[in-house]
């Protein structure tokens, strides 16, 4: 039965983390695993989240499956969460995901049964899983320009593309401080998408996982709202990994916003995608983030831990470009410090990133994605010193 199977290409995250595993060498530099740490290196448990898992523990007193969708009380939190009342209720549905990643695939799926011939228009700088859930889905993926050779946002090739969106067609979007490059969308920029889109006919789906990492929650998602506000439809995949450190409870949404007429079907359709797939959501982590949200105390105390999370990985920004510009005499890597988010994509050729891996122990992924998260005041300056070695 499996003699004609072969191994699939390992996936570039997941195998950079095994060379930094293996690698012996002592300060060894992690930039590339996408998960939040401390300046000690560590991606700690919220204090908001060990308050609500004990609160959890204390009064849950059943484990029995709940809906196919999830938990109820988790959907509403993380509706008001993302579109913030910017679309009516009765426009939402929604189901918990395993993740993110499941969202993605449950909306990929969702397409695919509704509309198969659409294409998904993908920015060319992404994350490694769109492609292969897109794909997976038996759906067909086009690229459209997203970073300018010189760094920033490619806005003329972006609209240009996008342009040519057919009717129908799917344009998947980065969420505040997603995509890998570091560079956002500004608020201009999503309205004129937004015009864009309706003139098309296209339907934008956000991918969304580090709101609050940018400007702040409100800030972060308005770029969804604007969508959600003036569009006919649009999809949208969530996590909570991130800004709830929930990374192994895999906490996801999948989200359609669409006409109220259409809400009670898109609902019941999601819920038996979750049932073809893995049936009911897992609860834990997202009994925890509508523990949290439901509460003034645990939500001011999570913002608290978030904000903190947030001006950290800006202070490394700063930090790191001022150290670059200092050890290469050059604003060769200034942009850093405009960006946003966990994820900057610095200016590095392939040879230059497996110098820096063979010769000073520092791990960004191939095509230069580096996790400013993964610095701290102990190693910035060796790692601008490496930077600057396999430069000159």
């Amino acid at each position: 039965m499996f003699e004609t199977l072969t191994a699939p290409k390992p996936d570039a995250i997941i195998a950079l983390m095994q060379a930094f595993a293996a690698d012996t060498r002592a300060g060894k530099i992690d930039l590339g695993v996408g998960v939040y740490r401390d300046e000690e290196g560590r991606t700690p448990v919220m204090a908001a989240v060990k308050a609500a898992e004990a609160r959890i523990l204390a009064e849950q007193d059943s484990k029995s499956y709940l809906s196919l969708a999830g938990d109820a009380g988790f959907l509403q939190a993380m509706e008001t969460l993302l579109l913030g009342g910017a679309a009516p209720s009765a426009r939402v549905a929604a189901v918990g995901t395993p993740g993110g990643s499941a969202a993605v695939r449950q909306i990929c799926e969702l397409i695919r049964k509704t509309r198969p011939e659409s294409v998904i228009w993908v920015s060319a700088q992404t994350w490694p899983n769109h492609l292969p859930l897109i794909t997976a889905a038996g759906l067909q993926a086009r690229p459209y320009r997203y970073l300018a050779p010189e760094g920033g946002l490619d806005q003329p090739g972006l609209f240009a593309d996008l342009e040519q969106a057919a009717a129908g067609d799917v344009v998947l979007l980065h969420g505040c401080c997603h995509n890998p490059s570091g560079v956002d969308l500004a608020p201009q920029d999503w309205a004129e998408l937004g015009a864009l889109l309706a003139r098309r006919g296209a339907v934008p789906f956000v991918d969304m996982a580090y709101q609050g990492f940018g400007a702040g929650l409100d800030a972060d998602a308005g770029g969804l709202r604007h969508l959600a506000a003036r569009l006919p439809e649009v999809l949208v995949a969530a996590s909570c990994s991130k800004n709830f450190g929930l990374y192994r409870e895999r906490v996801g949404i999948a989200m359609a916003i669409v006409s109220a007429a259409q809400r009670d079907t898109l609902a019941a359709v999601l819920a038996g995608l979750n049932r073809q797939n893995f049936a009911f959501p897992p609860d834990h982590g997202a009994r925890v983030v509508s523990t949290i949200l439901g509460d003034v105390a645990l939500r001011h105390q999570w913002l608290t831990e978030l904000d903190a999370m947030r001006a950290r990985v800006q202070a490394n920004r700063r930090a790191l470009a001022e150290a670059l510009r200092a050890e290469t005499g050059s604003d060769r890597f200034a942009g850093v410090a405009a960006e946003q988010g966990m994820f900057s994509l610095l200016p590095l050729s392939h040879d230059e990133v497996q110098r820096l891996r063979a010769e000073h122990g520092v791990y960004v992924l191939d095509d230069g994605r580096a996790n400013m998260a993964g610095l701290s005041a102990r190693n910035i300056a060796a790692c601008a010193r490496a930077i600057a070695s396999v430069t000159r």
